[in-house]
């Protein structure tokens, strides 16, 4: 099969300062200032054409870090990224312009997605309709609720028809009606052939939904594979975290990161 997203020893480092004149330090003089933190550390893995791949992991794991940077939104330090076709990230109100209104924001992503006026003219009732805001279209997008930038974001993003869908939390927000209908629209997509990424904290929408599952803990892979194989572990390891205390908690994530979680 054809590989659709091929990530290889993909790395991201921000830098963490105490204080804000320690930004213009570390600009400035040669001596490095501030804590370098790893959001990612040499992350590999490879999708096929028509997969859909759940990312798991708790709070604090690199999730949605990767999830940007697959999308091309945010940069990695080290590795690359390698995508065969369009993607299109699905997060709570990503991309989305504040003081424009839905309408304007629907115009404006399908510009920038290279789309003429005319094809906008023809996609833009689908995309209103499909996100349910037909009374609020014309509204200012810094006046939506959490859930409506969530429906008008995935509503555009499915009606452009991207190669590859990414789904962050987007169906964690708003009524469970439009949850069930962006569920059926993904299943559509993945009938279709189309390659997902999808990000949740719900392990019965990843049973549902996902073929692959990567599992990734403190910036790392701590496991990629089958549905069946992965989702047991990952369950009996939450089950096991939540009972560690603060202390226990740090203490893991030590070992995990020094590459000994036992």
């Amino acid at each position: 099969m054809d590989k659709s997203i091929i990530v290889e020893n993909v790395s991201k480092k921000y830098k963490l300062y105490s204080k804000s004149s320690d930004r213009i330090k570390d600009i400035i003089f040669p001596k490095e200032y501030g804590e370098d933190f790893y959001a990612l550390r040499n992350v590999s893995f490879a999708a096929e054409k028509g997969d859909v791949v759940g990312f798991i992991g708790i709070n604090g794991s690199g999730k949605s870090t990767l999830s940007n940077i697959i999308a091309g939104i945010v940069p990695e330090t080290t590795g690359s990224v390698t995508l065969n076709g369009e993607a299109a990230l699905i997060a709570v109100s990503a991309g989305l312009k504040g003081d424009l209104t839905g309408r304007q924001n629907i115009e404006l992503k399908c510009l920038m997605l290279g789309l003429n006026k005319k094809e906008i003219a023809e996609l833009e009732p689908k995309i209103i309709e499909f996100a349910e805001l037909e009374k609020f279209i014309d509204q200012p997008v810094k006046n939506y609720s959490s859930g409506m930038k969530s429906r008008l974001g995935f509503s555009i993003s499915v009606n452009i028809d991207p190669d590859i869908l990414i789904i962050d939390e987007a169906l964690s927000v708003g009524d469970k009606a439009f949850a069930e209908k962006s569920l059926a629209k993904m299943h559509e997509f993945k009938d279709r052939g189309k390659t997902m990424i999808f990000v949740s904290h719900s392990l019965g929408q990843m049973k549902q939904f996902c073929d692959k599952i990567l599992w990734l803990e403190f910036g790392q892979v701590r496991e990629y594979g089958s549905i069946d194989e992965v989702i047991p572990r990952y369950d009996q390891f939450l089950n096991e975290y939540k009972k560690m205390s603060k202390e226990e908690k740090e203490a893991y994530r030590e070992r995990a990161i020094a590459g000994t979680s036992n």
